[in-house]
């Protein structure tokens, strides 16, 4: 009789630990949807916080992925419907202006507003950026505005062009992708603006751009295989491929062209020309 109740007792043993291993393997594993990223600012407001992230530890001149979260203190949960918009604006001693930007969309998560912002110029103790945030939280409309510094990137190396074009218009053209190029054949992706005011920078659409990677420093040799950057509507973005034969430094050699294949930046790379004047800088 003993002998029986141990087997029942291991019996009841093994089915719990059995349950309990399937409860945790079927228990869903919280995910957060900012993992990797740096918040780099918070506004406090009395009701809710607005939260600032991005992949970079401070915002740069050039293509500033960010993303931001509003937490509404009340219920301590992330707002998903706070349909979110924003407006860049650098503060001159003489004038303002805005900056390239993208639209706030919660696509990929309800609750993280995902956009990007293409700085022109860094700030200065007298100059400095600002980010107006608008948006809905409980049916009222809210408005923050967070004073911001950007900076030229720490590698020194050009990755965004302003410029005007031969069609008389300034256009602002930033690097993008890869973020971590390798010794192969990179997705190359850029974003292109143009200015119509102080305050619109349209996107510019189905334009090419040629792609021409050099390295100075071995004979400005250059690399097979390249693609040129072509308009994608998906994205909003040019595509392309980057193909880098070696590490070290790169200027990656490029062309404006517009839709009726007129030039309206850059030159070609030849023995009389070493380099086009539109370009973006590598080094890895």
């Amino acid at each position: 009789m003993k002998t029986l109740k141990y087997i029942f007792a291991l019996l009841f043993l093994s089915a719990t630990f059995v349950s309990c291993s399937g409860d945790d393997e079927n228990t869903p594993v919280a995910v957060n949807p900012v993992e990797g990223l740096n918040m780099i600012y918070e506004i406090p407001a009395t009701d809710h916080t607005v939260q600032i992230y991005s992949e970079k530890q401070n915002l740069e001149v050039g293509y500033n992925e960010i993303s931001i979260r509003i937490k509404d203190m009340a219920n301590d949960k992330y707002v998903s419907n706070a349909a979110p918009t924003w407006m860049p604006m650098m503060h001159m001693e003489t004038m303002e202006h805005s900056a390239p930007h993208s639209m706030l969309t919660n696509s990929e998560e309800s609750t993280v507003y995902k956009g990007h912002i293409v700085f022109q110029m860094a700030s200065n103790d007298t100059e400095y950026w600002e980010v107006v945030f608008n948006y809905s939280l409980n049916g009222q409309q809210k408005e923050e505005a967070l004073r911001v510094s950007v900076s030229q990137p720490a590698d020194g190396l050009k990755k965004t062009q302003v410029f005007m074009g031969s069609d008389d218009t300034r256009y602002i053209l930033a690097y993008v992708n890869p973020k971590d190029p390798k010794v192969a054949v990179n997705d190359l992706q850029a974003v292109l603006y143009k200015m119509e005011s102080m305050m619109s920078f349209p996107i510019v659409e189905n334009y090419r751009i040629t792609v021409d990677p050099r390295m100075p420093g071995m004979g400005n040799h250059s690399s097979p295989n390249n693609v040129d950057l072509t308009y994608t509507s998906a994205t909003k973005m040019y595509d392309g491929k980057l193909s880098l034969t070696m590490t070290g430094y790169w200027k990656i050699n490029l062309k404006l062209i517009n839709t009726n294949g007129e030039i309206l930046k850059g030159e070609d790379v030849n023995e009389g020309n070493p380099e086009s004047s539109l370009y973006f800088e590598l080094e890895f």
